[in-house]
């Protein structure tokens, strides 16, 4: 576990390094994309995922060792993590798609961000979603890794994959649209992923963790009601 620990803080740390050598890409809005661009911004999203979304498999990690030290036998953590990142990976894919998308048709006033009304319809979509029953059931799952283990094992050679990407996707459909809001923000924005995943890590862990989202949902949406407005 400490490893993990380990591994966590060197991912941060190799992405503030990195950060200003990424940024003059993130904001050339004028440039015409193609391939070359597409995979660059893949690959921001894909570090800024994985970078944000590691520490939250901690508790899974946990429980693993946890469950390895009652059965006397090591439990394939790596595996695990290896599948939940997989998932997290193909939605960083996703949204340089989605980025490409809104660049082609000129709604990104950087190449990473929103403009204001745009930007105010997000805020207001994310705030939404913290309210609804999908994102309630999606954080009970990621708040009982436990119990996801004892009622949901697969075994096998591919059975810690198959569980890994599972949770993956229960995770990318409670946290999706919190990283979405990285196109009010702007992408590889260092302080908004650092608020975002401390966020997103009370947010699983707290016993008041559903009443924080509520509370973040309303407040996101005053936000995005203040942008529309203005």
């Amino acid at each position: 576990m400490i490893s993990f620990v380990i591994v966590c803080a060197l991912a941060w740390v190799v992405l503030v390094a990195g950060t200003p050598g990424l940024m003059p890409m993130a904001h050339r809005a004028a440039m015409p994309w193609g391939g070359a661009q597409l995979a660059m911004a893949a690959s921001l999203w894909i570090v800024m995922m994985v970078t944000m979304m590691l520490p939250t498999v901690a508790p899974w990690v946990a429980a693993l060792s946890t469950m390895g030290r009652r059965t006397g036998r090591g439990l394939p953590a790596g595996e695990f993590v290896a599948g939940y990142l997989l998932v997290w990976s193909g939605f960083g894919v996703a949204a340089a798609s989605v980025q490409w998308g809104l660049h082609e048709v000129g709604w990104l006033s950087t190449a990473s961000s929103l403009g204001p009304q745009a930007a105010g319809g997000l805020l207001i979509v994310a705030g939404v979603y913290q309210w609804t029953p999908a994102k309630q059931a999606c954080l009970k799952h990621c708040r009982s890794p436990l119990g996801f283990f004892l009622t949901s094992w697969r075994s096998g050679r591919w059975g810690p994959v198959r569980m890994g990407l599972r949770h993956g996707a229960f995770c990318v459909a409670c946290c999706w649209a919190l990283m979405a809001l990285s196109f009010v923000a702007g992408v590889m924005n260092l302080i908004w992923m650092a608020l975002v995943a401390l966020f997103v890590l009370v947010d699983h862990a707290v016993a008041r963790g559903p009443w924080l989202g509520r509370a973040a949902g309303a407040a996101l949406v005053a936000w995005g009601v203040r942008l529309v407005a203005s």
